[in-house]
């Protein structure tokens, strides 16, 4: 009997999530991932699966699409998930991780699975025969991005992405700054409040601070990771409803509500460093640590990380993927991860897990089903591969493109309650079909 075997290119998130599925079922894996031989803009480690950008995975709420996304993936075997659950850090409602720990477990994981082979080098082509899953990134290497170009026949669509800077704890003035989530959901964030003098100077040092020039910029910025200086942009209060939105914080000197706050998120599991929530951007080292010392709390902070921005990389996924993440007119080759489109740590996972596990149903000679469109996993699934789309995004996942409920549920927490209750029930079905 053939070995049955697959390459997958990429070992970030939604490379390593495609590997475990395809290993856990059996298939053996070439794992191939150019770090440490060739980096990034935005990478600092060799481990597999590092995150570079945020270490939340965002809500865990089931009312949250991207909270039901998780609960769906964890009742796949989903590694990804498993490695955050194992690695958390406290958040709130939302699921963090110890960046670190994380990555480093699940490099050990998926170097010690017997079905896995991890190759450290580049790949800068496709290989014309066998099965493939090219989960290189948004910030694929220029070879392998000339091979996926020429593959596709089609122009590349682009955004930039931002990082954001991350600080020491024992170097914040913790007479200024307070623990606290909103609407009174434990104390797992520290938060700097602002009056309204103390915000308005920041607002007009931070608009009028020196940015990083970029090459071939075409203002195509994510909104999701939008750059904190470009959202002041927008108008003086932008930000007050944003990312330094004071509702639901109460400051315990004042017993009242700040006029914006700028919270910091628990970043490693010994809580030494902490990241600016929603402060991605673009401000030069010199102009960050100037600007951002404005924050009450901040002024003598210690920047660890500056933030950054780099540019992503996306395919035209409608024209060229179904939504098992394979290519249309080549069915031995997947895409997943960011490039395809999807916007977001668990999305790509998510991606990678469709593509694993339909590639491994279809090696072992069984019919796989689509991923029901009642469910987070499908629904995004589906939109990535919807042709009708013109002008195409990266997407979060969310509760819009999943199908509707079919009745009328005024209050919104409930019916994406019940949309939830749905999806969950209809991913078991499809896992166990009766």
């Amino acid at each position: 009997m053939k070995e049955l075997k697959v390459r997958v290119i990429g070992g970030g998130l939604a490379g390593c999530e495609a590997a475990w599925q395809l290993a856990n079922r059996g298939i053996k894996v070439d794992l191939y991932e150019m770090r440490p031989q060739v980096m990034t803009p935005a990478h600092t480690t060799s481990n597999l699966a590092e995150l570079v950008c945020s270490n939340s995975l965002r809500s865990d709420r089931l009312e949250n699409a991207v909270g039901l996304l998780k609960e769906e993936m964890r009742r796949l075997n989903s590694l990804i998930i498993k490695a955050a659950d194992l690695n958390r850090v406290p958040a709130g409602g939302a699921l963090a991780v110890d960046r670190d720990s994380f990555s480093r477990y699940i490099t050990d994981t998926v170097g010690n699975h017997p079905n896995i082979q991890v190759h450290y080098q580049e790949i800068k082509e496709i290989p014309d025969s066998g099965y493939t899953i090219v989960a290189t990134g948004p910030l694929s290497s220029s070879g392998i991005s000339g091979a996926i170009a020429q593959l596709m026949k089609e122009e590349y669509l682009y955004f930039y992405d931002a990082a954001a800077p991350i600080v020491t704890l024992e170097s914040l003035d913790k007479g200024k700054v307070f623990k606290a989530s909103r609407y009174g959901r434990g104390d797992d964030y520290l938060n700097c409040p602002m009056n309204k003098e103390e915000y308005a100077r920041f607002w007009n040092e931070l608009v009028n601070a020196e940015v990083v020039t970029l090459r071939d910029f075409e203002n195509r910025v994510f909104e999701g990771c939008m750059p904190v200086e470009v959202m002041a942009k927008r108008g003086m209060d932008t930000l007050r409803f944003g990312p330094m939105k004071p509702v639901g914080l109460v400051d315990p000197r004042t017993g009242e509500e700040p006029y914006a706050v700028v919270q910091l998120r628990q970043d490693n599991h010994e809580a030494t460093l902490y990241n600016l929530v929603g402060f991605q951007t673009n401000l030069k080292f010199g102009e960050q640590r100037r600007v951002f010392s404005l924050i009450p709390g901040l002024e003598n902070a210690d920047f660890i990380r500056y933030g950054v921005m780099h540019r992503n990389t996306f395919i035209n996924s409608p024209r060229l993927l179904d939504s098992f993440y394979r290519m249309r007119e080549n069915n031995r080759i997947y895409f997943a991860g960011q490039i395809t489109g999807v916007e977001g740590y668990v999305e790509s996972a998510s991606s990678g897990l469709v593509a694993g596990y339909h590639l491994a149903g279809t090696l072992h000679g069984e019919q796989i089903a689509q991923f029901p469109s009642t469910t987070a996993i499908g629904a995004l699934a589906r939109y990535i591969s919807n042709p009708t789309i013109g002008d195409f995004q990266p997407m979060n996942v969310n509760f819009g493109i999943m199908e509707p409920l079919g009745k009328r549920v005024r209050n919104k927490q409930q019916r994406n309650r019940s949309i939830a209750e749905r999806a969950l029930k209809d991913i078991e079905n499809f896992i166990h079909p009766e």
